[in-house]
C-alpha cells in the first residue's frame, strides 16, 4: 500500500506559480517567488551577474569553509527498478554487499586520507542492507568517524531512531524528480516507486532526531529541470522552517553514464547548471549546497567559488572500491578523479579552508 502524502507533499501541492517578475527586480530581491525568473532562459545571458550575487550570499552565510566528505558504498544489491540507475534490479551486473568488517576497513582507509565525514550508500535491498546491518555499520564506525550519514532506502521512524541512537548524524534522500508522472515512469517497481513515502522520508528522519538532512533532484530526469530546481528550493526552505534544529543541504546531480544506459530526457548544459546552482543559492540562502565528483574538475573548481559549501573528493561509487576496485558494478561514472589531497590543495590555493571535521557539533 502506498503511503499517504506527508506534510511537505501537501504543502507543495498547494503552491501556485508566482507572478512573473522583472529580472532586475529578481536579482535585486531574490526569493522563492523570484526563483522562476532567475532560472529562466532570459536570465542566462546575465549569468555573470547572477554568479556574483550568489558568491556574495555564499561568503556572507558560509564564509570560506568547504566541508569535504567521501561516499562509502556498502552494497549495490537492489530490489527497486529505476530506469536511470546502474544498480537497478533487472541489470545483469556484478553485485556485492560488504560485511561490517569490510565497511570498517574501507572507512579506515578514508580516515587515513583525511576524511571525517562519511556517507554510507547502498542500493535498496531490505534483506542484504537491513536496518540491523546499517545499525551495526554505524556502531562500528562511530568510535573513529565523527560524522556518519546514510543514503539508502527510506525507513520507518523506529529505524531512524535506532540509527540515531547508534551514532547517525545525517540522512540523504534525493527525490530524483518532483514530477509525479515522470517519477512513476522512471521508478517501475520496488520500495522506491512510492513517491509519497520517498518525499516524506526526511520528515520521518528529522522527527527521529537526525540532525543533517540532504535532499535533491536528478537533473535530466524530467523534461523541465527548472521545475525540479524550484521544488528542491521549496523543500529546503520548508524543512528549515519545520525542523529548525536541523542542517539542510541540497544537491542537483546531473545524469551520468551508468550500466542502465539511460540518457537524459533533456540534457542540462554547463551554463544552465551554473545558473541552477546560483539561483538555488539565492532562493535558499541558508541551505548548504553539495557537489559530487560527477562533475568535472574545472567546473567544480569554479562552482566552489560561487555557491558550493560541501564537496566529495577521491570518490568511488562501487562497494569496496577504495581497496578492491573492479569487483562490483559502480553506480555511475565519476568525472573528477583527483585525490582528496589534490582537492584540498585546490581549495587552499583559491583561498578556502577545506574542513575535514566540524569544530563544533550542531545543537
Amino acid at each position: 500500500m502506498s503511503q499517504p502524502p506527508g506534510r511537505f507533499a501537501r504543502h507543495l501541492a498547494a503552491q501556485r506559480d508566482p507572478a512573473p517578475m522583472d529580472l532586475d527586480e529578481a536579482l535585486a530581491h531574490p526569493s522563492l517567488d523570484a526563483l522562476p525568473t532567475l532560472l529562466s532562459p532570459e536570465a542566462l545571458p546575465r549569468l555573470e551577474e547572477l554568479a556574483q550575487r550568489a558568491r556574495d550570499v555564499t561568503l556572507q552565510r558560509f564564509g570560506r569553509a568547504v566541508r569535504l566528505f567521501a561516499p562509502l558504498y556498502v552494497s549495490n544489491a537492489c530490489l527497486s527498478s529505476c530506469t536511470y540507475c546502474g544498480f537497478s534490479k533487472g541489470l545483469d551486473v556484478a553485485r556485492r554487499t560488504l560485511t561490517v568488517d569490510e565497511v570498517v576497513t574501507e572507512a579506515r582507509t578514508l580516515v587515513d586520507r583525511g576524511f571525517r565525514h562519511l556517507l554510507l550508500v547502498s542500493g535498496e535491498h531490505r534483506i542484504e542492507v537491513s536496518a540491523d546491518y546499517l545499525v551495526a555499520c554505524v556502531e562500528a564506525l562511530r568510535p573513529f568517524v565523527p560524522s556518519i550519514s546514510v543514503e539508502t532506502q527510506t525507513w520507518s521512524d523506529d529505524t531512524y531512531s535506532r540509527l540515531v541512537a547508534a551514532g547517525l548524524e545525517g540522512v540523504v534522500h534525493y527525490q530524483e524528480t518532483y514530477d509525479r508522472a515522470r517519477y512513476a515512469e522512471t521508478h517501475l517497481a520496488g520500495w522506491k516507486r512510492d513517491y509519497d513515502r520517498r518525499l516524506s522520508s526526511t520528515e520521518r528522519a528529522a522527527e527521529a532526531g537526525v540532525r543533517r538532512l540532504g535532499i535533491g533532484a536528478l537533473l535530466g530526469l524530467s523534461a523541465d529541470w527548472r521545475v525540479d530546481v524550484l521544488a528542491v528550493a521549496r523543500h529546503a526552505v520548508w524543512l528549515q522552517n519545520a525542523y529548525w534544529r536541523t542542517e539542510v543541504t541540497v544537491s542537483l546531480p546531473r545524469i551520468k553514464p551508468s550500466a542502465s544506459g539511460f540518457q537524459p530526457l533533456v540534457p542540462v548544459t554547463d551554463a544552465e547548471y551554473v545558473q541552477a546552482l546560483c539561483a538555488l543559492r539565492l532562493a535558499a540562502p541558508e541551505a548548504g549546497i553539495v557537489l559530487s565528483t560527477r562533475e568535472p574538475a574545472a567546473l567544480r573548481d569554479g562552482l566552489v567559488r560561487i555557491a558550493v559549501t560541501t564537496m566529495s573528493a577521491g570518490s568511488s561509487t562501487e562497494p569496496g572500491g577504495y581497496l578492491t576496485p573492479g569487483e562490483a558494478q559502480e553506480q555511475f561514472a565519476i568525472s573528477d578523479e583527483r585525490t582528496p589531497a589534490e582537492v584540498a590543495a585546490m581549495l587552499e590555493a583559491a583561498g578556502y579552508e577545506p574542513v575535514w571535521k566540524d569544530a563544533f557539533p550542531l545543537v
